[in-house]
């Protein structure tokens, strides 16, 4: 699987692109801000129909698109087993007046004073974002895109995957598990639903506007979806345990010992069934000190996983340096995983990954990269690269939201 092109339209900084893509090695080059992360936002979003870096998706359409009302888009072609998948994501502002419906005056004996006053506000109310998503002409959903191209990102963040809040932590979870599990997609969507109406239902008991016996409904979703997630990230800890270990040794070069252990807010058991019944039992003893706060403190929602180095938290004691070769361990391990679990390698885009690695450690990371059929990294400088991946690796040049092929290293290195 690679990406063969890649076409941008008031995407961030990028007011119109069209890229041709080969496979093998890439080097993103060129100075900061000038739009590398950019294009691996673009690329990530065909996979996952999510930017990883927006805190709202309004942050990627150029500003031009905002005020000459045009569209956003990101447009790539995917080389997926003998055939091309073309995957579209659309970003289009519309006025309010759009979106809400109001009725006709037509319909009524008279004029209605109250009516103008609405359509003065609704001219002057915010646009909102639309988002369409269309696979080889298909309209989709997010969740039906995820999954049909598998790609793994790197990136600078990632260091709070090490020293973060359990969010990102699950988050990684849940990515990864989304893209070889349908089942665990839709019961992770299930579960939030079900988790937000059980701790309305708790805000309402705090003030006796509810009865008790309705917990009972949402409970029992709350155990059927938290169980089987669990239940799955509880797998996928065990598979990724010993890739981690194998991509930690070659980083480091050394012997030490590391764990990855998933600690879920209810015992783990041997069988999903068992699950089931260690989270009811949980949830009941919960019970009364959730209807006190209002809210469900037990399920995976509240869940963790630890790496520990000789016994030693990484996510309290962990250097810098460390904390960076532990992250860039975890994606390794996760492009691994679902390269077993998908039977076809994933794409791998690695965000300024040399910066602060030692040259053992830069290395092996190339050697890896240069396993799969794409991979794509950024920098700064070609410096850090080995002669042998700069041999084999196709170069950009990107500035000013500008993306231009040169086959002179030489050059660019001056």
């Amino acid at each position: 699987m690679y990406i063969s092109r890649l076409g941008l339209t008031n995407f961030r900084s990028f007011r119109k692109l069209d890229m041709e893509i080969p496979k093998g090695a890439i080097i993103l080059f060129g100075g900061n801000a000038q739009g590398k992360t950019s294009l691996l936002e673009a690329m990530y979003l065909l996979a996952i129909a999510k930017s990883f870096r927006a805190e709202n998706e309004r942050e990627v359409v150029s500003w031009k698109a905002t005020t000459e009302d045009t569209q956003a888009l990101v447009n790539g072609t995917i080389e997926k087993e003998g055939s091309a998948l073309n995957v579209i994501i659309g970003y289009q502002y519309a006025s309010m007046s759009e979106t809400v419906p109001r009725g006709s005056s037509s319909e009524k004996e008279g004029p209605d004073p109250l009516e103008g006053m609405a359509e003065n506000l609704l001219r002057r109310a915010p646009s909102v974002l639309r988002k369409e998503i269309r696979v080889s002409r298909v309209k989709k959903s997010a969740a039906e895109l995820v999954g049909l191209v598998n790609a793994v990102l790197f990136s600078a963040e990632d260091l709070q995957l090490i020293y973060g809040p359990p969010s990102l932590r699950r988050r990684y979870l849940d990515i990864l598990l989304s893209q070889v599990d349908t089942t665990y997609l839709k019961s992770l969507q299930r579960y939030q639903i079900v988790l937000y109406q059980r701790n309305q239902l708790l805000k309402l008991l705090q003030t006796k506007r509810a009865s008790e016996e309705e917990l009972a409904f949402w409970d029992e979703g709350l155990i059927r979806e938290g169980s089987y997630i669990v239940w799955t990230r509880h797998q996928a800890i065990n598979t990724l345990f010993p890739l981690v270990q194998e991509y930690h040794t070659q980083l480091t070069g050394n012997g030490e010992r590391l764990t990855l252990e998933y600690r879920p807010s209810s015992p783990l058991a041997a069988s999903l069934e068992d699950v089931e019944q260690q989270f009811s039992l949980v949830l009941a003893q919960a019970k009364g000190r959730e209807l006190r706060l209002g809210t469900t403190t037990v399920g995976p929602h509240r869940d963790d996983f630890k790496l520990l180095v000789e016994g030693v938290d990484m996510g309290t004691y962990a250097s810098r340096g460390q904390a960076r070769t532990l992250a860039l361990t975890l994606r390794l391990a996760e492009a691994a995983y679902l390269a077993s679990a998908r039977d076809e390698e994933p794409i791998l885009l690695l965000d300024d990954i040399l910066s602060e690695l030692d040259s053992f450690r830069r290395s092996r990371v190339l050697e890896t990269a240069l396993k799969y059929q794409q991979a794509i990294v950024t920098a700064t400088e070609l410096e850090p690269f080995t002669q042998s991946f700069l041999a084999k690796a196709t170069v950009f040049r990107v500035k000013e939201g500008q993306v231009t092929l040169s086959e002179d290293t030489e050059y660019i290195n001056s």
